[in-house]
């Protein structure tokens, strides 16, 4: 029973995580934060590195912070919580900045209906260059309007 509720737990966060992308991106890196998130949408330095990578730092802490309750306390729970979060990184990291943006060079031939949808939707969100009037803040859950051709 324990080993289904884990999957459970697991999968459940990796799809929260979804909610809270798309809600952490429309109010907080959209709203208090965009001083972070700025340079994401227009870039004013010449370093590789955003200052909006930011975000996935304080990701990762949460993670590891799941993962230091589980090995520190016994909470089972915490795990897969933890590797849940860390798989929606893993995920978002893959499609965000290597498959749409390109930050390296791998996956550039990837071409079916669902990475063409996304791939509008994340076009769409980058065409507004302030921090109001966008659209399009979640990465794995677009709207259908976005995979007609």
């Amino acid at each position: 029973m324990q080993t289904v509720l884990w999957i459970v737990i697991f999968f459940s966060t990796f799809l929260i995580m979804e909610f809270n992308a798309w809600f952490t991106h429309k109010y907080i890196m959209h709203g208090f934060l965009w001083t972070l998130h700025r340079d994401h949408h227009h870039k004013d330095h010449k370093s590789w590195f955003e200052r909006n990578d930011a975000f996935f730092i304080f990701y990762a802490v949460v993670s590891m912070s799941c993962w230091y309750f589980w090995s520190t306390y016994s909470l089972w729970y915490f795990l897969p919580i933890g590797i849940g979060i860390m798989a929606y990184g893993l995920a978002y990291f893959i499609v965000h900045d290597v498959f749409i943006h390109q930050r390296f060079k791998w996956l550039r031939n990837i071409d079916n209906a669902y990475a063409r949808g996304v791939r509008r939707a994340h076009k769409i969100h980058h065409k507004h260059l302030g921090k109001n009037k966008g659209e399009n803040f979640g990465m794995l859950i677009v709207p259908f309007k976005y995979f007609k051709n």
